[in-house]
């Protein structure tokens, strides 16, 4: 990118010692840490009473009791979050708990699990945030695509420039969020509390059910827990908070736990008070606002509010998969460029990497990813299972203080993690079956990656085994185009190297061409040895390569290096380059994996 157009989009370099300035308050780290979990308010409570309502509307009082399961298991959650920040300060979360407690491949079922969770994040919550405008506005749903990846490209360059900066500009929304709900919830039950709400809007508490099963309870309870997704992200990012880190990030984490309850709580009373039953066209909240407030402003700011919460949402991926990212890079099971800080001091190879994959999701489902959010669910509760697991063993293992109280709260959240898990596979398997064939396919890879990484560092220890070659002599190939500047500067370069021999190469595609070449050459470089090959082919790179190939193998019989040095002319404008043919780079690319070849590439920079 070019250096004016990249200062304007993310600013201005910051140095490393910098970097202190750029870790997260409380109040900042709520905003962008929590958005995944507060925009699951706006559908969590909804999912419930769309497994209800196919018993009938006489079930929805059971709402109450399944979401005070939910509460539950986000207690457990919470609580054992807490207790990994405490027992894992450097981040990580659920991938280095299970790494450390329950070995290696666990860990990357539950790396690799939240790795595609937080891209599906991204992809499904910019889409969802995409609906919400063009119900509002019809003309726009044919751009449904278009404006979801223009969100993506605006939150990705919002992260470029700077935890800080968009955590500054995504502070508000998230705040407005949560200030639309709390006045949503607290008129709500005020008119509940007064009497104006009829009574018989809704079933009372304990009316028999015909039709009702444990089973579909425990659907309604599964479904209702997505309300639970984006919790671990503050664990995978304990080190963007400002120290004491731990402490600020358990502190987060309570505040994160408080409103998800507060505001998951209220939307299910005021959905079951008011006898909402949930619509194709119409949400949950939208009802619940309308019948509060009726069509007039709030319920617009409340609509609007929640839109834009389900967009940024999608910015809990972006502060959490880079850093992820960077455990498993360190560990060798990704490419080490996500351990590479950018100009502003973000992992931005991981935040580039996140947008252009949720791009490419939701260009290949038209933006209509709801049918990924069972998916979504279950990528997050795997590592939920396997992170409450892997502390139990640790408690087991270590005894420390308290640690039977700890082992409970573990013990709670894994089995209850393990049911939600369970009842994803057992009601939604069309739609999460492809977790069973993308993590031994995300895990083949990762182990695949790791063996490179070792077998390079094998190779490249001094003390391993394999002797590095004593060299003889040099030989040097230089490839000619004509007779030129260019030419002609390589040649002085090579001949100051002092090899033993120098050869220059021409390919012709002409036999009477050729004859004149070599007349030419003579005249001009008498005491350079010159090799003219014919391509009937019209191929540069086959007869020039076969040659190479063929020095190269009597060279090592001798002990010789065989260096190929490449001339190439720069133009003084970057778009000039487009105006030449490139046969130089093509040589260079070709040449460059052949064994035992050193490559040198002598630039000639033009002037005009």
């Amino acid at each position: 990118m070019k250096s004016p157009i990249k200062r304007f989009l993310i600013g201005r370099p910051l140095k490393s010692i910098e970097l202190g300035e750029q870790r997260l308050s409380k109040r900042k780290a709520l905003a962008i840490l929590s958005s995944d979990a507060m925009s699951s308010v706006a559908y969590g409570p909804e999912q419930i009473l769309l497994v209800l309502v196919t018993i009938g509307a006489a079930a929805f009082w059971y709402s109450l009791p399944i979401a005070l399961g939910v509460l539950v298991l986000l207690l457990a959650l919470i609580l054992s979050y807490r207790q990994i920040i405490y027992a894992y300060p450097h981040g990580g979360g659920a991938y280095i708990v299970s790494r450390e407690n329950l070995g290696t491949n666990y860990g990357l079922i539950a790396g690799g699990s939240l790795l595609v969770d937080y891209i599906l994040t991204v992809s499904v919550s910019v889409s969802a945030g995409t609906d919400a405008i063009t119900s509002a506005f019809p003309a726009l749903h044919k751009h449904n695509v278009g404006i979801a990846i223009v969100f993506v490209i605006v939150i990705t360059i919002l992260n470029l420039r700077g935890l800080t900066e968009s955590a500054s500009v995504l502070a508000y929304p998230v705040y407005l969020f949560v200030m639309a709900l709390f006045i949503l919830i607290g008129a709500g039950i005020f008119k509940v509390a007064t009497g104006q709400v009829p009574p018989e809007l809704s079933a009372p508490i304990g009316t028999p059910v015909a039709g009702i099963s444990l089973f579909l309870l425990l659907r309604a309870f599964a479904s209702g827990s997505s309300a639970l997704t984006g919790i671990e992200a503050i664990s995978n990012a304990i080190p963007t908070f400002k120290d004491p880190a731990p402490r600020n990030a358990a502190k987060t984490l309570a505040a994160m736990g408080t409103l998800l309850a507060i505001l998951f709580t209220g939307i299910v009373l005021l959905g079951y008070f008011y006898g909402i039953n949930p619509k194709a066209e119409e949400t949950v909240v939208s009802q619940i606002a309308s019948s509060v407030f009726g069509r007039y402003w709030l319920y617009f700011f409340i609509q609007f509010t929640t839109a834009l919460i389900l967009i940024l949402a999608a910015n809990t991926g972006y502060s959490a998969f880079p850093l992820l990212a960077v455990n498993l890079a360190k560990d060798k099971f990704i490419p080490r460029m996500f351990t590479i800080r950018g100009d502003r001091l973000g992992y931005s190879n991981g935040i580039i990497f996140l947008g252009l994959a949720s791009i490419l999701l939701i260009v290949v489902f038209r933006g209509h990813t709801e049918n990924l959010i069972p998916l979504y669910a279950v990528g997050v509760f795997i590592p939920f299972t396997l992170s409450q697991t892997g502390m139990i063993l640790k408690w087991l293992r270590e005894k420390p203080a308290g640690w039977k109280v700890k082992l409970a709260v573990n013990a709670t959240g894994a089995v209850i993690s393990l049911l939600v898990t369970v009842m994803f596979f057992l009601t939604k398997f069309a739609q999460v079956w492809s977790v069973l064939v993308f993590l031994p396919l995300i895990i083949f890879v990762f182990r695949r990656i790791h063996k490179h990484y070792y077998e390079v560092a094998d190779q490249l220890r001094v003390a391993s085994s394999e002797p590095a070659m004593e060299v003889a002599g040099n030989v040097i190939i230089i490839p000619v185009a004509g007779i030129t500047h260019v030419v002609e500067n390589s040649l002085n370069y090579a001949k100051s190297l002092k090899a033993d021999k120098l050869i220059a190469v021409y390919v012709s595609f002409d036999k009477e061409e050729q004859k004149r070449f070599e007349e030419k050459w003579k005249q001009w470089q008498p005491d350079v040895r010159m090799v003219t090959l014919y391509s009937p082919y019209r191929s540069i790179i086959q007869p020039l390569t076969k040659f190479v190939d063929i020095i190269e193998h009597k060279a090592a019989e001798s002990n010789y290096k065989v260096t190929v040095i490449i001339p190439q002319f720069i133009p003084k404008k970057g778009w000039h380059n487009i105006l030449h043919n490139q046969s130089s780079l093509l040589i260079r690319a070709y040449l460059l994996y052949k064994r035992d070849i050193i490559i040198t590439t002598v630039p000639y920079h033009l002037k005009k």
